[in-house]
């Protein structure tokens, strides 16, 4: 196990410092133009992280929880709202897809500034800093929009990415395997760094019922909630089945009545629902699993959707049931393990931590956990270059020339942000 830890406490433990604050105004202003960051944002709430007070890198995120579990005891905590959901000292994190076949190293980062914002509360919380040193850090002016970007391909062509596809099918046609879930890439270059502030506030602006993400290089706006914790109460999105539009004259009524009675699609659909009961069952005391699914309707695309609740005890945090959870069939496929295996033989690629968990977790077990799509990762060696995923899920019924069209639909709200969607 690959484990990196670096810390900036200074001393055997930490103050960390909560305020209510006036609103203020844009979270993603407050991120600086150089230094560590990281957002979670959705409908302009949740919250911008600066700087980082500690960090860890590994390659496990049963390994994360036992290291913020050991780090938050030695946190002390002043809070003027205590036991408001999301306030206070927070561990921010990014998991590879797939560990044991990734270059990638996962990260969980504590922001040594957090600023927040959730139904009508607004706090700040600063770890290393006492009541009288709590002003707020500066909005910033300006952000740059990509210099020249130019989509220059990915790991494999169009035509060898649908060719895989077909083998897929057969595959599933012949009772090897039940769902896989096949990704492809893009590279977009830019003349000059690229600056992830900008990319963000277009995300956020187009894409508002997405959970905006910026962690560590990985940016995105993903529609898909791996599971948020808060209390007792345990949540979990699950998307699977996807419609575009193709232009302005379609009907989104009729797009989205063809997409409730797509047989395709719902099987993908009802593969998911159950990878996603079935983890969550051994540590739920209820459950509640909707009969059938609802549509989501975001603005290029529409999913079926499944919200699964369950009620949790105390001893089990939102880092953990992540990795129970993760990874889940929307993203992988079923059975899990020869989804894993077929992928890793046919894609040619490495996810990194793209279609991984993204999001936070606090000193109490609760917490957000997202699936990074719809997103890319810049890399400090080439901050000028971003790579960009989209993925489709792969049934019996798949057509690989749909699956195609599908993956381009999901690299539109990337390719918006980027300048690239005409």
């Amino acid at each position: 196990m690959l484990a990196r830890v670096i810390l900036d406490f200074g001393s055997a433990r930490m103050r960390a410092t909560t305020v209510a604050i006036d609103d203020p105004g844009p979270l993603e202003a407050f991120l600086p133009e150089s230094g560590p960051c990281t957002a979670f944002i959705r409908r302009g709430e949740g919250f911008v992280g600066l700087g980082e007070a500690a960090r860890f890198e590994t390659d496990r995120l049963e390994a994360a929880d036992v290291w913020w579990d050991e780090i938050s005891n030695q946190i002390d905590h002043d809070s003027e709202m205590p036991g408001e959901f999301g306030t206070g000292p927070i561990a921010v994190g990014s998991f590879t897809f797939d560990p044991d076949r990734s270059e990638d190293r996962s990260v969980l980062v504590i922001p040594r500034i957090i600023i927040g914002r959730r139904g009508g509360v607004f706090w700040m919380t600063k770890l290393g800093a006492a009541r009288g040193d709590m002003a707020l850090p500066a909005r910033r002016e300006r952000v740059a929009s990509p210099v020249n970007p130019t989509a220059v391909g990915g790991a494999m062509g169009e035509d060898i990415w649908t060719r895989i596809v077909g083998e897929v099918v057969d595959l599933i046609r012949n009772d090897e395997v039940h769902k896989v879930v096949l990704a492809r890439d893009l590279i977009v270059r830019a003349d000059e760094p690229l600056d992830l502030r900008y990319l963000l506030d277009r995300l956020i602006e187009n894409y508002p019922m997405t959970w905006a993400y910026l962690v560590d290089g990985m940016i995105g706006a993903t529609p898909e909630l791996l599971l948020r914790r808060q209390g007792g109460l345990v949540t979990s999105r699950v998307l699977a089945g996807t419609v575009w539009r193709e232009g302005d004259t379609v009907d989104p009524l009729q797009l989205a009545a063809e997409l409730a009675r797509s047989q395709k699609d719902i099987s993908e659909h009802e593969f998911a629902v159950a990878s996603v009961a079935e983890a969550l069952a051994p540590y739920c005391q209820a459950m509640n699993v909707p009969e059938a699914p609802s549509v989501l309707k975001l603005p290029n695309v529409m999913h079926l959707a499944t919200d699964i609740t369950g009620s949790v005890g105390p001893d089990t945090g939102a880092l953990a049931l992540a990795a129970a959870l993760h990874p889940s069939a929307a993203v992988c496929g079923t059975p899990t393990h020869l989804a894993l295996d077929i992928i890793s033989e046919l894609e040619s690629l490495d996810r990194g931590r793209y279609a991984g968990p993204v999001g936070w977790t606090d000193m109490y077990g609760d917490g957000e956990w997202a699936i990074a799509l719809r997103g890319g990762q810049v890399r400090p060696e080439t901050p000028q270059e971003i790579q960009l995923f989209a993925g489709a899920g792969i049934v019996a019924d798949s057509d690989p020339s749909v699956e195609l069209a599908e993956t381009g639909a999901k690299l539109v709200p990337m390719l918006q942000a980027l300048g690239l969607d005409s």
